[in-house]
């Protein structure tokens, strides 16, 4: 198995690392398992691996993180990258594990990863968007064990009854004068 900054995921037998296109097929397989995500938004991840991928983009906008067997099978991924126009602030786009190894923590695992590798960077805040309806209530009970907070919601954003959620975290707090204290 070749990986781009792999690295294991504590004892968990996981392994988080970069991919790219050479994936997109097994990231749609994942989608569809979760059985929550449009073909349109499937389409759409499809779309933001495919760029990551093209030639002419020096830096691509998106950063894919997978979470892979030991023997290579991609379980899982979290999309992300920069807020244009922003100070160090960055939206997690996408994050999927396949349920079939969905109470493995392998969710905990690629956020927790996606926060160190912000860090790394000194991001100030991360951005989640989900939905309101029903059949997303654990992810946003995950984000909120994970420490993100309710920030706004647009009502019927996507759909007549389906709200849009924005959830944010501080990754990166500031020094000096001024700054909170952690």
């Amino acid at each position: 198995m070749h990986l781009l900054d792999a690295r294991p995921a504590a004892d968990s037998g996981v392994v988080l690392g970069a991919f790219g296109a050479e994936r997109a097929l097994r990231l749609e397989e994942i989608l569809h398992a979760t059985s929550v995500f449009s073909p349109d938004e499937v389409r759409v991840a499809r779309d933001l691996l495919d760029e990551t991928a093209v030639p002419d983009v020096p830096t691509p906008s998106y950063s894919f993180l997978g979470a892979f067997t030991p023997d290579g099978e991609l379980v899982g991924f979290a999309c992300y990258g920069p807020t244009p126009g922003t100070d160090r602030t960055y939206d997690l786009y996408w994050i999927a594990v396949d349920p079939a190894n969905g109470r493995a923590g392998i969710a905990s695992l690629l956020i927790d990863e996606v926060e160190r590798r912000l860090q790394g960077h000194t991001a100030r805040m991360l951005v989640v968007e989900t939905s309101s309806r029903s059949d997303y209530l654990p992810a946003r009970r995950f984000y909120a064990r994970r420490g993100y907070a309710e920030a706004a919601r647009v009502a019927g954003f996507y759909a007549p009854d389906d709200d849009r959620i924005i959830l944010t975290k501080r990754i990166h707090l500031p020094t000096g004068r001024g700054a909170l204290s952690a």
